[in-house]
């Protein structure tokens, strides 16, 4: 069993340089997390999307809430809107899938949070 995230986000118009630099520095961190199994990125239907997968849910809290990834977040609100959910699995979905499943079951993200639900 791993712990799946998925996040996709539209970009605000004056937030693409800013997200870029932001998501650069995150996509670095998240592949050097400890209990990271995968982060990988695609770009659908003009929806930028995270699909990462962790030993977990532990280890994806302790990426979300440190470093590059908490500077994202207190930026997001400026830069994008999205929604994200994550989910036990016993194996990632296939990137065909991702944008449907983000679609139908992921939440809103309102606001940034620096420290774990």
């Amino acid at each position: 069993m791993v712990y799946v995230s998925i996040t996709g986000l539209r970009l605000k118009p004056r937030g693409v340089i800013r997200f870029w630099w932001h998501a650069i520095r995150s996509m670095k961190q998240a592949k050097q997390a400890p209990g990271n199994i995968l982060a990988e990125t695609r770009t659908i239907n003009g929806v930028h999307h995270t699909l990462s997968v962790w030993e977990s849910e532990d280890a994806m809290r302790r990426y979300l809430v440190s470093g590059a990834h908490l500077a994202a977040m207190r930026v997001f609100p400026a830069i994008a809107a999205g929604s994200t959910l994550g989910f036990i699995a016993d194996q990632p979905p296939e990137w065909s899938r991702v944008h449907e499943i983000w679609q139908t079951q992921g939440i809103a993200v309102l606001s940034a949070r620096a420290t774990p639900p």
